[in-house]
């Protein structure tokens, strides 16, 4: 018999799914390349389902004879590999950003003598419109907690951006860029202390309650789909602590950090201007230790957050608290800098992973933000926290048009700075 190639990634099973399978059939045994989250992730949104459950569903599937992970988005390499007699696909990439991909499988396909089968893209389906309506029915609490985990395994980095209520959050969630035929957006949120602080009009120092902040969190939830990190401040006393993880995981959020900080939380990017006392490094571990052993689920992560680089502590008593909170349980470590450079941050992440190759590592480039995400991927950062960027932009603007309508009398010299009502409805889901 024959072999015949198809690629796919089915986070949804449809009938266009099986249209194609059934006409690979006619042409030998059918190998599904199936896309793994880490080629889909580098192109898009993380899949609703995970690798193992989508390989079960097309193992499962009438004619299908193996079940093999496509690696990239590039068909080439497996073609290059299994050397099909046949590979199926849909006319659908015969233009736009899929046609370079399809011009790499005709060239792998042709060193040997493969053939392509082009087969018309079946009318009236679109798994990213199946996908949409998924998750505009919500998420799980179980499924948004385990998405951090998943993220950190399939991408070199993840990007989340602070939100501070559900407006801010449904304009990060959908918010898409293409970039080269490549689709960026926000792989979920950070729920800052000083942004939760702000709008309320309070100052940045742990004086906002925790049920608040989860109270706000719970709101963003009921409209989002993507996973949240919740900046927890000092994590508080070492019991409350304890009873917080806990609500913080049943609410479905994926990860708390905490900052090795005592006494009144100030800002840290205020560094030695204001007084600030790092914490005890063993009395930090107990509270990484009770935070751990307080949870229920491990896909709910515990990250530590080290302040010696924006106190001038040092480089050494930085990596010495890293080790120490990553021999407490540490599910991850956040270096905090305020240098407008990223090179300490580097310094950091190069002595880290000599000891601790795979432990996450998340920043945060308010200071230094000319760094790019490859960069900082590449030089062993797993997550960039954008954190508090749309706060910022928001008080600006409405602090320019109050102004203009008190100056004019009226609010029509404003006009082009607002947002239509019509594309406020498009936000909002169900409003239309």
């Amino acid at each position: 018999m024959s072999n015949v190639y198809v690629g796919m990634t089915i986070d949804v099973l449809h009938h266009g799914h099986i249209n194609i399978i059934e006409h690979a059939r006619q042409y030998g045994d059918v190998i599904i390349g199936l896309i793994t989250d880490a080629a889909i992730a580098d192109h898009k949104r993380l899949p609703y389902l995970t690798y193992e459950q989508r390989k079960k569903i097309v193992e499962n599937i009438s004619g299908v004879t193996r079940v093999v992970p496509q690696e990239e988005w590039d068909y080439a390499p497996n073609i290059r590999l299994y050397r099909p007699d046949f590979m199926v696909h849909g006319t659908d990439w015969l233009e736009g950003p899929m046609a370079p991909y399809r011009q790499k499988a005709l060239d792998a396909l042709s060193e040997y003598g493969g053939k392509l089968i082009e087969i018309l893209y079946t009318q009236g389906v679109s798994s990213q419109a199946l996908v949409s309506q998924l998750q505009g029915l919500g998420t799980t609490v179980d499924i948004r907690r385990r998405t951090l985990k998943r993220l950190l395994a399939a991408k070199p980095i993840s990007r989340f951006i602070e939100a501070h209520n559900p407006i801010s959050a449904l304009i990060a969630e959908s918010e898409i860029v293409d970039v080269d035929g490549k689709i960026r957006q926000f792989d979920g949120f950070w729920s800052s202390s000083l942004t939760d602080s702000t709008v309320r009009g309070k100052p940045d120092i742990e004086a906002l309650d925790i049920s608040s902040r989860l109270s706000n969190v719970n709101d963003i939830f009921e409209v989002t789909t993507k996973p949240l990190i919740f900046d927890g401040d000092t994590g508080g006393k070492l019991e409350h602590f304890e009873l917080n993880v806990r609500s913080m995981e049943r609410l479905g959020i994926s990860a708390v950090i905490i900052e090795d900080k005592k006494g009144l939380k100030k800002n840290s990017l205020l560094g030695n201007e204001v007084v600030q006392t790092q914490e005890n490094k063993e009395l930090f571990c107990d509270k990484i230790r009770a935070g751990r052993a307080a949870r229920i689920s491990h896909d709910f992560m515990v990250f530590a957050r080290i302040e010696s680089l924006i106190l001038d502590q040092g480089m050494n008593d930085a990596i010495t608290r890293a080790q120490a909170y990553i021999g407490a349980g540490a599910d991850g470590i956040m270096i905090h800098s305020r240098k407008k450079t990223p090179d300490e941050v580097f310094e950091f992440s190069r002595i880290l992973r000599s000891d601790f190759p795979s432990i996450p590592l998340a920043c945060v480039p308010t200071s230094y933000n000319t760094v790019n995400e490859e960069e900082l991927a590449a030089n062993g950062v797993n997550i960039v926290i954008y954190a508090n960027h749309l706060l910022r932009a928001a008080y600006p603007a409405m602090h320019r048009v109050a102004h203009e309508i008190l100056r004019c009398g009226r609010s029509a010299e404003v006009d082009a700075d607002l947002m239509s009502i019509n594309d406020i409805l498009k936000i909002i889901p169900g409003t239309r």
